[in-house]
């Protein structure tokens, strides 16, 4: 190998490891999937967390869903539902919400989208009762630090 050639060798490599520093991972290619299905398992105690969902929490998953209205257009986070919902869930009362609702908490801020839209969610599961210092909601499924798009 020529001299001029290991160094341009080199370049390549030294760019190639500068672009993949700032490069993210394909959408979800390492993450476990879970449907709104497998979320509780029903006994004789009425619903609890399944044992996928426990064996899952902490680690970064997907989800499909639907956004439900937020409370402003602009927010950090967003409650994602199995079937499309046409009001806010936190305008309606307790009784009208349903039971298999999972919070996603953000990276950075987004804007809304027509609540008809089906959505694919990416992020890590937290499970467990949780007040939201800010606003007080309290859930029992979240997903963190999460990315969303389009499907």
């Amino acid at each position: 190998m020529t001299s001029a050639s290991h160094v341009l060798s080199r370049r390549a490599f030294c760019n190639l490891m500068a672009v993949s520093a700032f490069a993210k991972p394909a959408f979800a290619a390492e993450a476990d999937s879970i449907s709104f299905a497998q979320l509780y398992d029903t006994g004789t105690q009425g619903l609890r967390l399944s044992g996928k969902l426990q064996s899952l929490n902490g680690n970064f998953i997907t989800m499909r869903g639907y956004m439900a209205p937020p409370l402003k257009p602009e927010s950090n986070f967003f409650v994602l539902t199995r079937l499309p919902m046409s009001v806010c869930p936190f305008c309606s009362s307790e009784a009208d919400w349903p039971s298999d609702i999972v919070v996603v908490y953000l990276s950075q801020s987004a804007q809304a989208i027509s609540p008809s839209q089906t959505i694919r969610v990416s992020g890590r599961l937290e499970t467990g009762l949780k007040m939201d210092p800010n606003t007080a909601f309290v859930s029992l499924i979240r997903i963190v630090e999460a990315q969303w798009q389009v499907v």
